[in-house]
């Protein structure tokens, strides 16, 4: 329950208007849990094992399963290997047409894709909309790796710098983060491939102007990249540099989380709006799916009446 009401905290301080934007609860909405149960008939647990996204989180998360006789392996939750169809039924449940995610979320998106043309295909309707992704320009924003290094930055796995972290706590991930593990000297040559100082800087660095304010040294990221590889800049200055890129960033971003702070009754006001607002508009599309699918049972009473008239009738000539 604390983290729906953190979550929201940072879409609004990262700049979410609630007057143009709908945030709602995806548990609180009705629909989409019917929808997920529907949209598993249209896809195979084959085609499921094979997206890749899936297969990375339960590498990462230890979960096998492949032993179904032995009891003390850590089994793959069922919820959690179908979590694709029920991200395809949030996403189209809403009609959108276009989803900005990482690149790591392509799968998932082709895969709500397969499925909403299943859908349409098998029932001859144009019920769903087949969703586009748009993912950032700037190739270090499209996978943000954990501050070791390591898979991507992740709230559960615990390696991320968080929107709620103060001045102090970010200094310190900053201070910690994975670098080049050969550049043991500042006069030895660094890689800058695989280096989180580096790759923060290539996803956060505003413009030039920053090294003006903050690192006069040098007049942009590749001058300062050319340095570290020759050898001769520290890794301390490279990290003191980031995190002032990064608190210019964050800041703007705290002061608007401390006003909605103050006033987690109007936050959850807005998650109530929100989710009262999806929860039509999902339904909506749920009564479209169940017409196409025909088992709007007691929306068309005529209907049912007529096809069992016909049905008897076609039974009787038979006999």
């Amino acid at each position: 329950r604390d983290n729906i009401i953190e979550v929201t905290l940072d879409y609004l301080s990262a700049g979410i208007d609630p007057d143009k934007t709908n945030i709602c609860i995806q548990s609180a909405i009705p629909a989409l849990h019917a929808l997920t149960f529907y949209y598993m008939n249209l896809v195979t647990t084959q085609r499921l094992s094979r997206n890749p996204t899936v297969k990375s989180e339960m590498k990462l998360r230890g979960f096998t399963g492949n032993d179904v006789d032995n009891d003390n392996e850590q089994g793959l939750p069922a919820g959690f290997f179908t979590y694709p169809v029920s991200q395809a039924a949030d996403i189209t449940a809403f009609k959108a047409t276009t989803v900005p995610a990482g690149e790591d979320q392509m799968p998932m998106v082709e895969q709500t894709r397969e499925i909403a043309h299943r859908f349409n295909t098998i029932y001859n309707c144009d019920v769903l909309v087949e969703p586009d992704i748009l993912i950032p320009d700037v190739s270090a924003q499209r996978r943000l790796p954990g501050l070791d290094g390591k898979a991507k930055m992740s709230k559960s796995l615990g390696n991320c710098i968080y929107l709620s972290d103060d001045e102090k706590t970010v200094k310190q991930k900053v201070m910690s983060m994975y670098t080049d593990p050969t550049h043991i000297n500042i006069a030895d040559p660094g890689h800058v491939e695989g280096n989180m100082v580096f790759t923060y800087l290539d996803a956060f660095l505003r413009d030039d102007s920053q090294f003006a304010d903050y690192l006069p040294d040098y007049q942009n990221l590749d001058e300062m990249k050319e340095h570290y590889q020759k050898g001769g800049l520290g890794d301390m200055k490279c990290k003191k540099f980031l995190l002032k890129v990064m608190e210019e960033m964050l800041q703007p971003i705290r002061v608007e989380r401390a006003k909605w702070s103050a006033n987690i009754g109007d936050v959850f006001d807005i998650l109530k709006a929100g989710t009262d607002h999806a929860v039509k508009v999902t339904n909506a599309t749920l009564s479209e799916c169940r017409e196409a699918m025909k088992i709007n049972y007691f929306d068309d009473k005529a209907s049912m009446v007529a096809d069992w008239e016909a049905w008897e009738k076609e039974s009787h000539s038979e006999a």
